[in-house]
């Protein structure tokens, strides 16, 4: 085995050390910035931080325009309100496998071929939205338009590809959270650009068609200006360059990857609770307007400016999220990061309850929705502070499997609660059905208390003895592949995650490093034997 960096990491270490001169803000170890100023568009992280979020941001505003004009299309293609349920649950079940498929592919080839190929390739099932006719096309369209969901794969992969492990869960958390308001920006905007439309002198009957040439012409452009201005790599360079130079070796076989995203019992019960946080959000994002049409006799804009409210809090909800997430670990560590997790996730649930026993009130239905929005989007944020740190080598795999667990989440619940087609809904209201939507988040929340790093420990029990970051990460790694030095880019990762100790940790009051900043110019730590 050889100590010799890997040359990819001594040109990041020649980058942080004209990070002052470069950049406005400063470099860890593995080229990462260690801030995150959200007004910057500097080149490569705060353009691919950028790019992110408006990417998903789009894709949401795709999949959830049919529900923002739902009772126009519901009167137009003559749907009953279980066919509307199920074209629903089609929507969020696109993305469940596209977004395990996602995170294979953003490991293998970038984030940012990821995100154009996403964008290109469900493009026309947007513009194929003004050609349905029938229930059956109708679903099948809001089906393929759903993949695109996996964008989020993308947006959270290159985040953490870009932003040091201190603040990941707070970038990670701003640019999901502004792309996932695509879900409530779209109930406002989609309903105005019907009714310009309309007004215009098309027949209403038509105008809904048209209007959806407005996010399907976006999306194409999204994509080209992701391809002319995105950046795959803090280095400055993109994977296929890496890889042609030979200096990007930090992944190894495609299976071993998959092995190590999949074979984690941590990724699975992060999928679990994901579902009852982010799953709940797009359940919500998929029902709201509808529910207010109908509930409180509201005309579509009035309904759709008001369910529209629901997504836009993502503004600073997730945001904050991961901001929680990221302060709690200064003091606390991990432990701390799942705790407020459970806590904020499990208080989510309470507040979904409470909604749904307010249905006869609008002005009440506002208030515990802003409320329950509040914690729903902070627990989606929470999740990310987490998943990075699940493992080193399959991140994309880990996170395509967390976001599935948020869409499989969602269809399951709105099958179950909202789709109107099972024998129990016959005389199951919404406002019911948030109900025991709000009972199964606090339930489905309860396995966290089982999630346990050796180096960090869990909710209830401290770490064990001896347990170093460096034997977790290095796990993953074959002793043939540590020989060939693939091996390296993890164990940098190990030393940036001792902050996960937390200042409360006895191993850092007896003086062990929370990170490695200050040594940024040392060679990568020496590899220990392999655990096979």
């Amino acid at each position: 085995m050889t100590d010799k960096p890997a040359t990819v990491n001594a040109e990041l270490v020649k980058e942080m050390d004209a990070a002052p001169k470069k950049y406005p803000y400063s470099l860890d170890s593995e080229g990462k910035a260690n801030y995150c100023p959200i007004w910057r568009f500097t080149q490569p992280h705060m353009m691919a931080f950028h790019l992110s979020w408006i990417c998903f941001f789009m894709s949401f505003v795709a999949t959830f325009a049919p529900a923002s004009l739902a009772p126009v299309i519901r009167d137009d293609l003559f749907l009953t309100k279980p066919q509307m349920g199920n074209a629903g649950v089609a929507a969020v079940c696109g993305a469940i496998f596209a977004r395990v498929f996602m995170g294979v592919f953003v490991d293998s080839v970038g984030p940012r071929y990821g995100a154009a190929a996403t964008m290109l390739v469900t493009a026309p099932a947007v513009f194929c939205m003004a050609l349905v006719t029938d229930f059956s096309t109708f679903a099948c369209v809001r089906f393929f338009i759903g993949l695109s969901l996996c964008m989020f794969v993308c947006c959270q992969f290159w985040c953490g590809t870009m932003f040091n492990v201190k603040i990941v869960g707070t970038a990670n958390a701003i640019a999901a959270g502004w792309g996932n308001m695509g879900g409530g920006a779209c109930h406002f905007i989609m309903p105005l650009i019907y009714q310009g439309i309309k007004d215009g002198g098309v027949p209403g009957f038509q105008a809904w068609r048209w209007a959806f040439f407005v996010p399907g012409g976006i999306y194409i452009l999204t994509a080209a200006l992701t391809l002319l201005l995105g950046i795959d790599h803090p280095s400055g360079k993109d994977y296929r360059d890496l890889k042609k130079e030979g200096t990007l070796k930090t992944k190894g076989a495609m299976w071993p990857i998959i092995k190590c995203g999949l074979g984690n019992y941590r990724s699975w019960i992060l999928a679990l609770t994901y579902g009852y946080s982010f799953g709940v959000e797009l359940t919500v994002d998929n029902v709201i307007v509808e529910y207010m049409f109908d509930q409180f006799g509201l005309n579509l804009a009035v309904a759709g400016a008001l369910g529209a409210i629901f997504g836009l809090m993502n503004l600073f909800t997730r945001a904050t999220g991961g901001m929680i997430s990221d302060l709690v670990a200064k003091p606390f560590g991990m432990r701390g990061r799942i705790w407020a997790l459970w806590i904020i996730q499990t208080l989510g649930g309470v507040f979904c309850i409470v909604l749904g026993k307010v249905s006869n009130s609008l002005s009440a239905t506002i208030v515990i929705m802003i409320i329950f929005s509040v914690f729903c989007q902070q627990a989606c944020g929470l999740h990310f502070g987490i998943t990075p740190f699940v493992s080193r080598r399959a991140y994309g795999v880990v996170s395509g499997l967390v976001g599935a667990g948020g869409n499989t989440g969602a269809a399951i619940t709105q099958a179950i609660w909202f789709a109107g087609t099972a024998p129990w809904q016959l005389t199951l209201s919404k406002a019911d059905g948030l109900v025991y939507m709000g009972i199964m988040t606090i339930a489905l929340t309860l396995p966290l208390f089982f999630i346990w790093f050796p180096m960090w420990g869990s909710m209830l029990t401290g770490p064990r003895e001896g347990a170093e970051e460096e034997d977790y990460y290095m796990r993953e790694w074959s002793a043939e592949e540590v020989a060939s030095g693939l091996h390296q880019g993890s164990m940098r990762f190990a030393m940036e995650s001792k902050s996960q100790r937390g200042t409360r940790d006895k191993r850092t009051a007896a003086g062990a490093p929370l990170d490695s900043n200050s040594n940024s110019d040392s060679e990568p730590v020496a590899a220990k034997p392999v655990v096979v």
